[in-house]
């Protein structure tokens, strides 16, 4: 008999790890909802021609397709299957697919319910993707995003205000971050000066990989786009540049002097950290001119924010699009966004053991079954502590006492009350702290007092 396993790039979450996810997801959606971000949800999948074409030839390669219901070999015919295009053949016999992000159907969902939506837009969206990627150390084929999105407004105290958001996350849960920031005009304005603007994708998507493949690769790469050697060079001392902020933007401000459009990049990114300077965050923010962010759809401020102490990748980022729902049909909506990795967050918090203590904890109290008559005594008594908001349980038959205690012990069980014969007749309740051992013998009241003042505490 075959042993059961799952999908590579997907995983199974333990009760433990389930706890230290929620605390996570808890945090962020705090922190949505306490910047007047509001929740919606989309469904798992969408149909096919919502997703193709959204995110590059690459994007479409990962998407996970699904299969048409009932006989779906009958939409084909034999020529399709000699033909051997499988793109064409995908989509002849698969209408749907499984989300690859929460961005393209946020668009799909502001355009279908625009009506019903009053703009400026602030939503937020916590759900799996799926993408048919290489598993590997960190990138999984089914993961978590947490999206939060400002639509139908072009002020960037939006983007202040989610550079903010960013440094409340990361401070709630004890990672120390620095911010990159930059800027598609200023990209722009750069493709411009050094005579190669209608090649601005391709000198992106190569400066995008300068942290992975090095400055040499980069510049390999640069050629076999046929961007000119002196194209290259010029390029050199902008890609490389350093200093603070204020000096890398007046560098730039002489460099794209000639250029209208990168010029308005710095005035937008100047506007930014002169607002940011204002809030005393606690994480640092970097202007980066290496930052292009792979996604296309970037026309303003791209943002992406690493871990200091976890060589992990971007654990969040986002950035200013300014015509996403045009590719369903509603034009000029401005919006910005950012989406925190959970799963790469996990990790981090994993590796650097950051987790609050008690986390894994579930239940406050187990009642030890001794038997029928003291099970009668129990139950009201289970009662009345849950509606206190204290969370307890009673082993479900009398088994012996030691197994009893042991599974208190493997699900970090705080207290175990003990009500036997004596007990009942006495009125009392026997409390056993399992941490120290003690145990001390106290009236219903004070143990229902204790436990709820317990309960606050945490």
């Amino acid at each position: 008999m075959q042993k059961p396993s799952i999908p590579k790039g997907t995983r199974d979450f333990s009760p433990e790890e389930m706890a230290k996810r929620n605390y996570i997801f808890d945090t962020i959606k705090t922190v949505f909802q306490l910047f007047g971000f509001r929740q919606i949800e989309t469904p798992a999948m969408e149909n096919l021609s919502t997703l193709l074409g959204k995110y590059g030839e690459e994007g479409d390669k990962l998407l996970f397709k699904i299969l048409n219901s009932g006989d779906f070999l009958s939409a084909l015919t034999p020529e399709d299957l000699q033909e051997g295009n499988s793109a064409k053949t995908a989509t002849k016999i698969a209408e749907k697919g499984l989300r690859y992000d929460l961005t393209v159907p946020f668009a799909r969902y502001v355009v279908m319910h625009r009506q019903e939506i009053t703009f400026p837009f602030k939503r937020f969206q916590i759900q799996p993707v799926w993408r048919a990627d290489r598993p590997q150390k960190g990138r999984y084929r089914e993961f978590f995003q947490c999206d939060a999105d400002i639509i139908g407004s072009d002020s960037l105290l939006n983007e202040v205000e989610l550079l903010q958001m960013i440094d409340e996350v990361f401070k709630r849960l004890n990672i120390l971050i620095i911010t990159k920031l930059n800027n598609r005009k200023i990209l722009s304005g750069i493709a411009e000066i050094i005579g190669e603007a209608d090649k601005i994708t391709d000198l992106t998507v190569a400066i995008d990989k300068l942290d992975k493949i090095g400055l040499e690769n980069v510049n390999e790469e640069l050629r076999s786009k046929n961007i000119s050697q002196e194209a290259i060079d010029k390029l050199q001392p902008i890609i490389l540049l350093r200093g603070s902020n204020e000096e890398k933007i007046e560098t730039l401000k002489n460099v794209l002097a000639t250029s209208k459009t990168g010029l308005k990049g710095i005035e937008e990114i100047e506007f930014i950290l002169n607002k940011t300077a204002l809030l005393s965050l606690e994480n640092q923010i970097e202007l980066d001119l290496t930052l292009a962010r792979g996604l296309n759809y970037y026309t303003g401020t791209i943002i992406e924010v690493k871990a200091v102490d976890a060589e992990i990748g971007s654990i969040s980022g986002g950035g200013r699009y300014d015509n996403l729902t045009g590719i369903f049909g509603l034009p000029n909506v401005s919006g910005v966004g950012i989406s925190f990795g959970a799963d790469r967050i996990y990790d981090v918090l994993n590796r650097l053991n950051l987790y609050p203590d008690n986390l894994t904890q579930g239940t406050d109290i187990l009642f030890v079954n001794f038997g029928e008559q003291e099970e009668n005594f129990i139950l009201p008594l289970l009662t009345q502590l849950r509606n206190k908001g204290v969370s307890a349980e009673i082993y479900p038959e009398p088994a012996k006492i030691k197994k009893q205690l042991s599974y208190a012990d493997a699900n970090h069980i705080p207290f175990v009350a003990l009500i036997g014969e004596n007990e009942i007749s006495e009125g009392k309740i026997t409390l056993k702290n399992m941490k120290s051992g003690d145990q001390i013998k106290i009236s219903r009241d004070e143990f229902i007092k204790k436990l709820s003042t317990k309960n606050r505490q945490q």
